[in-house]
């Protein structure tokens, strides 16, 4: 098939998977009127009785998707949980053999392996923890306000 049959339409069950997989988990639900909209962003038209196929196909791949009737869907389990990933940014921001050119990149990296929603508040915490570990290299005192 060439790449001109890959209309936007052909892949909407694609689409569905990475909206949910970048913008739900257990605390931030999309409905399927919310992924209709989302779909919209990537030039594909859906009535949501499509979604719920799509949901079915994805849950039939293997995705734990988790559905709260009348709210919506959300991805339930992900490769990484989010403490892990922490762990992780915290090893790749505390190694001395790591530059911070390549520390950056690697974080956007496991950043990409959560929703968004927890990217958000999430990001400041990595670099933070970066100063820390800066800090503590230093043998320097370290405050802050809670």
């Amino acid at each position: 098939m060439s790449e001109a049959h890959v209309t936007p339409q052909r892949l909407r069950t694609l689409y569905v998977m990475r909206i949910l997989l970048e913008n739900s988990d257990e605390n931030h639900l999309l409905s399927s009127s919310d992924i209709v909209r989302r779909l919209k962003e990537y030039g594909v038209n859906a009535e949501r009785k499509s979604i719920y196929t799509d949901i079915s196909i994805l849950k039939r791949f293997g995705m734990d998707i988790s559905t709260e009737p009348n709210v919506g869907y959300y991805v339930n389990h992900r490769a990484f949980e989010l403490a892990e990933l922490k762990l992780l940014v915290d090893a790749v921001q505390s190694s001395k053999f790591i530059t911070e050119k390549s520390s950056r990149k690697l974080i956007k990296k496991l950043e990409s392996l959560t929703s968004k929603m927890n990217k958000s508040g999430n990001t400041a915490i990595f670099y933070n923890v970066d100063k820390i570990h800066a800090a503590i290299l230093k043998n320097e005192k370290v405050t802050f306000r809670y």
